[in-house]
């Protein structure tokens, strides 16, 4: 079990509320910090005289505090074992189940379904291929006869695109050998490749709260144990290094650039410590760069990637060509030192051989014109990003999010913990969004949705019209009781 000290406690709950009575306030704010995830699930609290001297308040009212949330469900605890962190049970409504919808749908339209012209689909943040995409195919094209005489199977890929990647990095400040790459097939497939190759079953795996749901599922199907980090309000090196520390972690997984689903930008003193942090826990550190490209503004400084801190071997970088370039070029590549790369080439052999060569000519002709591509897209998403933006304030005003730099989605909080309920009203109104507990791993973040801005304004207006008639119909729906007991 993890645990958390007076000291890091009190800086994560920020000044001592004002309200009264400060119990209450101080008991809301820890159940905060529980649902959002910033506070892990089994997290064992300080001593009530340890918290109350780090806030300076008495004993007492942290007493009080911890009864509330013993009460609320969030914590539990056992004599002589302390106070962790906890979640209530699962509530059922009372309610008779509600009777279909007309033919014409609850509001007067037809319920689209998802192959659908009409529906909505939040759950993709991938965009259409840019505009030079078919110049790109047709020399991709014109350069295919170089290679069709032969196999066609190159397990590192192909050494023109190893090249290119290889400078890329070296333009960014890490030196970087053609054969330090292995081309991929997708991100997934990368991360997929590291985690073969670098987990064994049981071993434990840091993760961030929320993170990109595909690697979740990856971990636990390798059987990884997972720990937690929240990074809803940005990374929090001192408790992410303690978690590496207590629990000996075998491997770290961090999205450093424009952060997926709440685009925030790692600094260049954390990239720092995290590698430190690291170090100390004899760690590999897994960095997905699959947003490192989509800056809103691509002439704006870039920090250095986190392979740059590494001086032991200890980072390996994670990049795709899906969401600069297009999603249907199942192209994507590691970064690692050599000796690894030549372990994961030979680890991709029993599931995927090679490559497909076409796409790797395609990507290896966008990275010729890359600055070209990086413009368009952040152009479009700026567009996107302030429509969406101006529809959520119009019609979801109690709703809060923060317009992120980069990226391609809004990490959007609700003023309930209805996600769940939300996202299965919006599709019956012809809308796919992702709920927040797909993020993370424990059943928290109840009170989050990721809306990506991937689609025109017009469409991405439309799509704000149909939640805010679902939140309306979760909002009316009757209050939960708590289960019967059975004795």
């Amino acid at each position: 079990m993890r645990y958390v000290s007076g000291t890091q406690l009190a800086r994560l709950l920020g000044d001592v509320p004002r309200e009264r009575p400060v119990y209450a306030a101080l008991a809301r704010t820890v159940r905060t910090l529980v649902l959002d995830g910033r506070l892990a699930l089994r997290t064992r609290l300080p001593a009530e005289r340890d918290l109350a001297a780090a806030l300076g308040v008495s004993r007492t009212t942290v007493t009080a505090a911890y009864d509330r949330l013993r009460e609320e469900g969030y914590v539990e605890s056992r004599q002589g074992a302390g106070s962790w962190t906890a979640l209530p049970p699962v509530r059922m409504s009372s309610a008779e189940p509600a009777p279909a919808p007309p033919p014409g749908g609850r509001y007067g339209m037809t319920h689209p379904v998802p192959d659908d012209p009409a529906f909505v689909d939040l759950g993709c943040a991938t965009p259409g291929a840019p505009e030079i995409f078919n110049e790109a195919v047709a020399a991709a094209v014109d350069e295919l006869p170089r290679y069709s005489g032969g196999p066609g199977y190159e397990p590192a890929g192909l050494a023109g695109l190893r090249e290119m990647i290889a400078a890329g990095y070296e333009a960014r400040g890490v030196p970087t050998r053609p054969d330090q790459i292995v081309v991929t097939t997708g991100a997934q497939h990368a991360f997929t490749l590291l985690t073969q190759t670098l987990v064994e079953p049981g071993d434990p795996v840091m993760v961030e709260r929320p993170t990109y749901p595909h690697a979740l599922g990856a971990l636990r199907r390798r059987g990884a144990r997972l720990v937690p980090v929240g990074v809803n309000e940005g990374w929090d090196m001192e408790l992410l290094a303690g978690s590496m520390r207590q629990a000996a972690v075998r491997m770290a997984y961090t999205i450093a650039d424009f952060h997926n689903p709440t685009g925030h930008l790692m600094s260049a003193d954390d990239r720092a410590a995290l590698v430190d942090a690291a170090r100390r826990a004899d760690a590999f550190v897994v960095v997905d760069e699959t947003f490192a490209d989509l800056a809103h503004d691509p002439d704006a400084p870039r920090l250095p990637p986190v392979a740059a801190y590494d001086t032991g071997g200890r980072v390996a970088t994670i990049g795709s060509a899906s969401k600069l370039m297009w999603g249907g070029l199942r192209i994507g590549w590691i970064r690692t030192t050599g000796p690894l790369a030549r372990r994961l080439v030979l680890a991709r052999e029993p599931f995927d051989m090679a490559s497909p060569v076409l796409d790797q000519l395609i990507v290896r002709e966008l990275l010729l014109r890359v600055e070209e591509v990086r413009a368009e897209r952040a152009a479009t998403l700026l567009r996107n990003q302030d429509a969406l933006a101006a529809a959520l304030r119009d019609l979801l005003p109690g709703w809060e999010f923060r317009l992120p730099d980069g990226g391609m989605s809004l990490w959007a909080r609700l003023d309930a913990p209805v996600a769940t309920m939300l996202a299965e009203a919006a599709e019956r109104l012809g809308v796919r969004v992702v709920a927040g507990p797909v993020f993370g791993v424990d059943g928290v973040l109840e009170d989050y949705v990721r809306l990506p801005y991937v689609l025109p304004p017009a469409t991405l207006r439309g799509a704000v019209e149909r939640l805010a008639l679902a939140y309306r119909e979760v909002q009316a729906a009757p209050a939960p009781r708590p289960l019967p007991a059975y004795v």
